[in-house]
């Protein structure tokens, strides 16, 4: 079987290129990693990075540069490269008014479609568009013209439209498992925080409860953002987070880099107020890492399976860290659980199988 992506930041993180961001397009890296491994062919059109026509192949898997250009021209563009790759389906990720007209050009090509939510808000077409959002009936089309839909959580599954639930199932986030991890007595006593600095990723509350917190130290992850944000509003954060004496404001950090950052550290600490099932906590467990989230905790799995604490507010989220930070052994017995879940059901195996069934129509 063989499958074919339209990314350039996919291709970003294939090239280890430090500058790359996106939980999602980092999920459809590993995710092509993981099909090629079972056999399929992946191909990855890129309209910026590659020179038109030239590819290179990385782990497997091909990149192709299919041109650049907006409207029109990105259509052709994406007609000719699925005409000259003629794959089994054409995967697309995350809300967009594009959604509408690919999954025509896809049929126009008789190339089957899949599409991937990648945040909660996905799930509502009229909510879903962070830009063009009087057009959202354009993605709407696209999710009603896909063959297949895979959802992040049950959540999602539940709310989607009954009419689009019978061609959906369940498609886990998928994460690298380390072989050994630092125990919690031999960690750095700080709390990572992990996110561009977006208004929907709440980093103000992250202000307040350092601010709250001076004897805790904190690291933060995360560069400037103008993607569904006031202008200025990125830079303002920053500059009181870099005013407060307990915060390590490092901006944006490579992805290697972070992953070191979150291995080392107490806590990973989510303010966001919406997300789909973030990557970033997949990567905390992985890393023996529990993860203290204010709102966001996908069919519960943080509280049944005591993957870290959901605190609501700010007070009881500063109550949850001190606790915690307190407690190694207590981290270090949620290190355990959390490493376990991702082996089971984040892991490749899992992935894969989960993606086969569901293109089969099987319900995950």
């Amino acid at each position: 079987m063989k499958l074919v992506l339209v990314n350039d930041i996919v291709y970003g993180y294939a090239a280890n290129d430090p500058t790359a961001v996106g939980g999602a397009e980092r999920y459809e890296w590993l995710q092509a990693r993981a099909l090629v491994s079972a056999g399929w062919a992946v191909t990855v059109g890129v309209h910026t990075v590659l020179p038109y026509k030239e590819s290179l192949e990385i782990d497997g898997v091909k990149f192709v540069g299919i041109g650049n250009g907006d409207g029109l021209p990105s259509l052709l563009s994406w007609y000719r490269f699925l005409r000259t790759e003629r794959p089994d389906w054409w995967q697309w990720q995350c809300a967009s008014h594009w959604w509408g007209p690919a999954a025509l050009v896809a049929k126009l090509a008789q190339v089957r479609t899949i599409f991937l939510a990648m945040h909660d808000r996905d799930i509502h077409p009229r909510q879903a568009l962070l830009r063009r959002s009087r057009w959202w009936f354009l993605y709407a089309w696209g999710l009603a013209w896909a063959d297949r839909i895979f959802v992040q959580h049950g959540g999602q599954l539940s709310e989607l439209a009954p009419h689009l639930r019978s061609k959906a199932s369940i498609l886990p986030g998928l994460v690298g498992q380390t072989n050994s991890v630092k125990p919690h007595t031999q960690r750095k006593h700080y709390v990572v925080w992990v996110a561009v600095l977006r208004q929907v990723k709440r980093p103000d509350l992250l202000v307040e409860i350092a601010r709250r917190m001076p004897d805790i130290a904190f690291v933060v992850c995360g560069g400037p953002s103008t993607h569904g944000t006031s202008s200025g509003y990125s830079e303002g954060i920053m500059k009181e987070l870099r005013a407060l004496q307990n915060v390590d404001c490092l901006g944006q950090v490579p992805p290697g880099k972070t992953l070191q950052i979150i291995a080392d550290a107490a806590l990973l600490l989510s303010t966001s107020d919406g997300e789909g099932f973030p990557s970033v906590f997949l990567e905390a467990w992985s890393l023996g890492t529990p993860v203290v989230s204010m709102k966001v905790d996908p069919d519960g799995v943080i509280e049944r399976k005591g993957l870290g604490s959901v605190t609501n507010t700010v007070d009881k989220t500063v109550e949850g860290v001190r606790a915690l930070m307190r407690a190694p052994d207590v981290r270090a017995e949620m290190a355990v659980r959390a490493r376990q879940h991702v082996e089971e059901t984040h892991g490749e195996a899992a992935a894969v199988r989960a993606f086969e069934d569901g293109l089969r129509g099987a319900k995950v």
